[in-house]
């Protein structure tokens, strides 16, 4: 697989399914867009090689083509001197060159088309990583709301699981029993106050319903 196979395999990664399951979304997806920056940099590379390779075939198609100019004109200026067997010579020397630049020029137009498709797929691989860096963060930021919700059920779900809030309720039921306790107390403490107070006054009364009987028993005897 070339290295735009590979580009496209990892651009083509579930970004989604990674932040979502991934213990720390945050350094999964920088990992994988430093990656995709990596095989981007050697995408890069290999488009620079393959227009440098290009320029060499256009500068090897001119320099054959100038030579089998050169060795054209030394075969006319063979012939004006009257040297056709050098002429000829010329313009076999000629006929190489011109092949190579036949075979150069292909060579380089054929290399020419294959950067132009190296460098659309280079701008389409750029635009993508550029919008899964702008994609990043919101899926950091899902994927910890994520985690925050779980957090929170696992809580939810320890807490009533685990007996919390049965063992508030219990606290909170010893609190009524012993403020039921305390009020049962004031009113027991009340009510004997009450009695005692009422046992006074009724010895009070008998003490002075005997001694109106004293005053009677003594005046029906004649003593003061």
């Amino acid at each position: 697989m070339g290295i735009f196979g590979r580009m496209k395999t990892l651009i083509k990664s579930n970004v989604n399914d990674i932040a979502s399951k991934a213990e720390d979304p945050k350094k999964i997806l920088d990992q994988l867009l430093l990656d995709m920056q990596e095989q981007l940099n050697a995408a890069k590379i290999q488009v620079r090689d393959t227009l440098a390779d290009q320029k060499r075939l256009e500068k090897q198609y001119a320099d054959a083509k100038k030579q089998a100019e050169d060795w054209e004109k030394k075969a006319m200026n063979a012939v004006r001197a009257g040297e056709d067997d050098l002429a000829r010579e010329a313009l076999a020397r000629k006929s190489h060159y011109d092949e190579q630049a036949a075979a150069f020029q292909s060579s380089a137009e054929q290399q020419k088309g294959l950067v132009e498709d190296l460098k659309v797929s280079l701008k389409q691989l750029n635009t993508k990583i550029e919008e899964a860096k702008r994609k990043r963060n919101s899926l950091v930021a899902r994927a910890q709301q994520v985690e925050a919700k779980q957090a929170m059920a696992t809580t939810a779900q320890s807490m009533s699981g685990g007996n919390a809030f049965d063992e508030f309720e219990r606290h909170a039921g010893k609190i009524d029993e012993f403020e039921i306790e305390v009020q049962a107390g004031a009113e027991l403490s009340q009510t004997t106050k009450d009695q005692d107070l009422e046992a006074k006054f009724a010895k009070v009364d008998a003490m002075a319903g005997a001694d109106d009987e004293l005053a009677a028993l003594k005046a029906k005897m004649g003593m003061k």
